[in-house]
């Protein structure tokens, strides 16, 4: 786990309008920045980000976050991958319980990746120059019908037909880190005699394979005449796991959050192709079957998700692997699906022969995940006797093992039970699944806590504006909100004891990701306080003074008012009614005396 007080010395050192500016075009507008928002369609700008608070808010959709919240919504990046790439753009390392490197060791690993990440750079220059005098690798991208806009957008090249055509970019052409990128290899005899050099690549139309960031990471070489392998991809390096990338999803990202759903197949000339034909949100996995970080990927960036396979035997091999990683995924308020296309087409090919309506219609008509579960299982199977059916659910139940306790799963369990001639009751005790939804009843989900209101969301709302705030409530004031609203004081209580811990270099913006890490009731509160304007601390003091004592002055009325309502009969009933008294007085006075302090 990360500590909190590194976040917080990050949120410090990074700007978030410097941040967010890398993908939004952003003009000065008073003390903020605005522009268009990046995560819904607007043709007014709303977004705004505001360097005081280090905070972008959207006043269209109601996104905001810190820089760190901007990665991870916009990149799709997770938590801990968005706070290392804050980090190394501002000369942190990161530091993690698991890690045991010594500084300098990490150090010196940091410095190897940027080292790798600038050769895979420049690599990716020189093959996007060498591209505009290679007639014979033009002639194959117009013929697949790629215009040089498309090509440009998705960084293609060319490699040329030399043995060292990269030893004009890097005069260090024997670098080690040249051979780590996987942009060259070294060849030598068996008792390490005769060590030749050369690069990877040759002779072949290169594709740049960039991570979330925009960084390329690899590269995917497409051979231009007959020959094997007829794609060439880069080797797993520190940089470029095959395992965890998808190609053009740097690209696509704008693109499938205005489509509300990404589409995955099977090549780079399908996602350029497409791209080309009306469909920038599609991606493609790299030569290797879809994994579960896949999936993972696609889902930060939409909640459907849809992947296109050939109607062939191997199509279908590949679309069994893809249901396998998308299994542990498969949650209610998300929506996979398969499309299968004729033997005879990919999509490239469908949509020239019948146009881009008809590929539309076939998106739509993707088979749901349910459903093509159910149909593997029973595919090979004589549903018709005790056998087959026995045979189905054997095929089946460590499909259904690997589901969360959802509603789906219980909806796939109904139907494998009505093909089988079984209960839902019965297939989820056969089948050992956790949490049975069939046989008992859910347990109900935990409410959120009761919104503050009054002065009791008025304290709140100062403290998280100014958490420095946070020490000069006092217990008392805790015990006097919370005679009045218990469930705001436990939220009272951990606003506080996160703005303490935050100490006096406490921010807003490191308060709202402490919050939003913690739980999202206070996920209101940020976001109306991050769409208000800039508010001076001094005044926000006098008003949370005024506010605590108005709270106490409430209190105290109450008591007398419940001592009066009893006859004020005994000594100590009436000793107590004067000592709130002059308790009363004591908070008028304070009041008299801010109310002079704030004309003066």
């Amino acid at each position: 786990m990360i500590p909190a007080s590194f976040i917080q010395d990050l949120l410090t050192r990074v700007d978030v309008v410097d941040i967010v500016g890398r993908y939004v075009q952003l003009k000065k507008g008073g003390a903020n920045f605005m522009g268009l928002c990046p995560f819904h369609n607007e043709k007014s700008p709303s977004f705004t980000v505001s360097p005081t608070k280090q905070f972008y808010h959207c006043f269209g959709c109601g996104a905001h976050g810190t820089a760190i919240g901007f990665l991870i919504e916009y990149s799709g990046m997770g938590f801990v991958e968005a706070v290392k790439d804050l980090a190394q753009n501002v000369g942190m390392i990161v530091p993690e319980n698991e890690d045991r490197l010594p500084p300098a060791q990490r150090a010196q690993e940091q410095a190897k990746t940027l080292a790798l990440s600038d050769a895979m750079t420049r690599a990716c220059d020189f093959y996007r120059v060498q591209l505009r005098g290679a007639e014979r690798a033009k002639q194959y991208l117009i013929g697949r019908g790629l215009t040089g806009e498309i090509a440009a957008r998705f960084g293609l090249g060319y490699a040329p037909d030399g043995w060292d055509g990269l030893r004009g970019v890097f005069p260090e052409y024997e670098s080690a880190a040249l051979v780590e990128a996987g942009l060259v290899i070294d060849r030598s005899d068996e008792d390490g005699a005769n060590r030749k050099r050369y690069d990877r690549f040759r002779d072949r139309v290169m594709f740049p394979i960039r991570n979330v960031k925009g960084q390329v990471i690899g590269f995917g070489g497409r051979i231009l005449d007959s020959g094997e392998p007829k794609y060439l991809n880069s080797p797993e390096t520190p940089l470029f796991q095959k395992g965890s990338e998808l190609y053009g999803l740097f690209e696509a990202r704008q693109a499938i959050r205005e489509a509300g759903y990404a589409l995955v197949t099977e090549g780079y000339m399908d996602v350029v192709a497409l791209a080309q034909l009306g469909f920038p949100q599609v991606v493609a996995t790299l030569g290797t079957a879809c994994t579960a970080v896949h999936v993972q990927k696609l889902l930060r960036q939409t909640d459907n998700v849809i992947f296109s396979f050939d109607g062939d035997s191997a199509g279908r091999r590949a679309a069994r692997r893809a249901l396998d990683a998308c299994l542990q995924y498969a949650t209610d308020d998300k929506t996979i699906k398969f499309l299968f296309l004729p033997t005879e087409h990919d999509p490239d090919s469908y949509i020239r022969a019948l146009g881009t309506a008809a590929f539309e219609k076939q998106v739509q008509d993707a088979m749901p995940l349910s459903q093509f579960l159910l149909k593997e299982v029973a595919a090979d199977n004589d549903l018709g006797t005790p056998e087959g059916r026995a045979r189905t659910q054997f095929d089946a139940k460590p499909l259904l093992q690997a589901l969360p306790a959802t509603s789906l799963r219980l909806q796939i369990v109904r139907s494998l039970a009505s093909l089988t001639q079984s209960t839902a009751a019965e297939i989820e005790a056969l089948f050992e699944l956790k949490q049975p939804v069939a046989r008992t009843k859910a347990a109900p989900p935990r409410g959120k806590r009761t919104a503050p209101v009054d002065l009791e969301r008025q304290i709140m709302r100062l403290l998280v504006t100014h958490p420095v705030l946070a020490v000069e409530l006092d217990a008392s004031a805790l015990a006097a909100v919370g005679h009045f609203a218990p469930d705001g004081a436990a939220m009272l209580t951990q606003l506080v004891e996160a703005g303490r811990s935050l100490g006096p270099n406490a921010s807003f913006a490191a308060l709202a990701e402490r919050l939003r890490a913690d739980n999202g009731d206070f996920d209101a509160l940020v976001a109306e306080v991050a769409g208000e304007g800039e508010s001076d601390v001094e005044t926000a003091r006098l008003e949370l003074a005024g506010a605590v004592r108005q709270t106490r002055m409430k209190l105290l009325k109450a008591e007398m008012e419940q001592l009066v309502g009893a006859g004020l009969g005994t000594d100590t009933a009436r000793e107590r009614y004067r000592e709130l008294t002059v308790q009363q007085e004591q908070l008028r006075r304070q009041a008299v005396a801010e109310i002079a302090q704030r004309s003066s």
